[in-house]
């Protein structure tokens, strides 16, 4: 079935006849079938995207000085996973990925650019949209500018607030943000530097304690009903306009005393305001007693970054893994992911199993009793949430491609990883193998004692992905 085909079907069809189908299209999942029948049953879920926050920037993976108390928390009450992929190593094509269910070589926004999502897209949020779900985005979007096909409200969200550009979503202090497709002018006063992007030469409102709020609202408004919130923090990504002062929050505690230099005060600053925001909204679910009906997703769409005076070193940002933001090594897409569903998730838990951000489109649809549309490249993970892993299904490689420095590509099959740089100089060069069990910093090219391996991922490399307009990889 097409895509185009799938979302008119999606349009047609009741929610009552896919409820009824719920069981059989999912074998094994009676359990599903029956919350999927069942409204007042349905688990809300929230998904929460961090910025360019790096593997070790989290205290349950192995953070030592940044202060993550309420992540932590969300850890031992749920699951952590060890090996979970971002979409891709910069913002706008791990968002693609995110949303549609497919890899970056078959997504249609594949790198940072303004081209937007087609209606022919089909979006986890359409998908839940039509399951019955209140859908809401609030914080950054990045895959559709204003009027176009690719804005959040044509694209499955009943409700938009924040930022549609990626650039503009630099400035933590902006003078507008878009609340569904009207724009709303802040206090704050902006120089514009690299239009859309700014800094703010009068500070009042700062965006992420904006998103807080309205995320806060969004739940208590919709806690009688079951509600999709993707709540997109732009946390710690830098204002790069602002050049080495890009690190930007309202205040430096807890921090403010340390002899480190500013930008790193202000990293570290950003990520602890963050985690005590989102204690404060697990607090909020268990006020009004939907804690145990509420599966909550936490995350990041790429590694640490090096702008704004950011320094991944300082902090041990990238944890044990090799590279950061825009690189297709470990520690540019490899990124923390926990999982929280009192009484459905087994607290304290950890995973091995390796996923990626394609795979968060088939998982809440499972989740929330529905199926996926074909031709999609991820793989539903419930049955790992859910303790099933006996019936959790294996992706047979991760594959990932990079628009920018010459172009990349890279592969994951089981333990091994290969990467190719360089393509455009030379589509058939030379790749790198590591063997992620024995070496997760990707420290030991292994490619000439492995020649099997390396000419299985070079196949991978040649047919994991179709030709675009728009990114040409050959």
């Amino acid at each position: 079935m097409s895509r185009q085909t799938r979302r008119e079907f999606l349009k047609s069809a009741s929610l009552a006849t896919m409820a009824a189908g719920a069981s059989s299209l999912l074998p094994g999942c009676a359990e599903l079938g029956r919350i999927m029948r069942q409204k007042t049953e349905k688990p809300n879920i929230i998904f929460i995207l961090a910025d360019d926050l790096g593997y070790g920037d989290i205290g349950c993976y192995g953070q030592k000085t940044i202060r993550t108390s309420n992540i932590d928390r969300m850890a031992d009450e749920g699951m952590r996973f060890t090996d979970h992929y971002a979409g891709s190593t910069v913002c706008a094509p791990s968002r693609c990925c995110l949303m549609t269910g497919l890899h970056t070589g078959h997504a249609f926004i594949r790198g940072n650019d303004r081209i937007p999502l087609r209606p022919s897209d089909v979006t986890v949020a359409e998908l839940l949209k039509q399951a019955g779900y209140t859908t809401g985005l609030i914080g950054k979007w990045g895959l559709g500018e204003p009027e176009t096909t690719g804005i959040p409200n044509r694209q499955g969200f009943d409700y938009f607030f924040g930022y549609l550009n990626q650039r503009h979503a630099h400035n933590y202090y902006p003078s507008y943000l878009w609340r569904n497709e009207k724009q709303v002018p802040l206090k704050n006063e902006v120089r514009d530097v690299n239009p859309p992007g700014g800094v703010a030469t009068k500070r009042v409102e700062y965006s992420h304690d904006l998103f807080s709020t309205e995320a806060m609202e969004f739940v208590e408004k919709n806690k009688n009903t079951p509600f999709f919130l993707y709540l997109a923090y732009t946390i710690p990504h830098a204002n790069n306009e602002a050049r080495q002062e890009g690190m930007e929050v309202p205040s430096l505690e807890p921090y403010a005393d340390t002899d480190w230099p500013a930008p790193q005060k202000g990293h570290a600053a950003m990520i602890t305001r963050m985690d005590r925001d989102i204690g404060k909204l697990l607090a909020r679910l268990r006020e009004l007693g939907i804690d145990k009906n509420t599966l909550v997703i936490f995350t990041s769409d790429n590694g640490p970054h090096s702008e704004g005076g950011g320094n991944p070193a300082f902090f041990n940002s990238s944890g044990p893994l090799r590279g950061q933001k825009r690189d297709l090594y470990e520690g540019g897409i490899r990124v923390p992911m926990i999982a929280r569903w009192p009484g459905k998730i087994k607290a304290g838990s950890t995973s091995g199993h390796v996923s990626a951000f394609w795979d968060v489109l088939p998982s809440l649809c499972e989740i929330a009793g529905l199926e996926s549309p074909d031709g999609i490249d991820g793989i539903s993970y419930a049955p790992t949430l859910l303790g099933r892993e006996d019936r959790q299904k294996k992706h047979e490689y991760l594959y990932w491609e990079f628009h920018e420095q010459g172009k990349k590509q890279a592969i994951r099959i089981g333990d091994w990883k290969g990467i190719r740089l360089n393509v455009t100089q030379d589509p058939d060069g030379p790749i790198e193998l590591y063997n992620l069990r024995d070496d997760i910093g990707e420290k030991n090219n292994v490619a000439a004692e492995h020649p099997e391996i390396t000419a299985k991922i070079a196949e991978y490399m040649k047919t994991a992905w179709t030709r675009s307009e728009n990114w040409p990889l050959r």
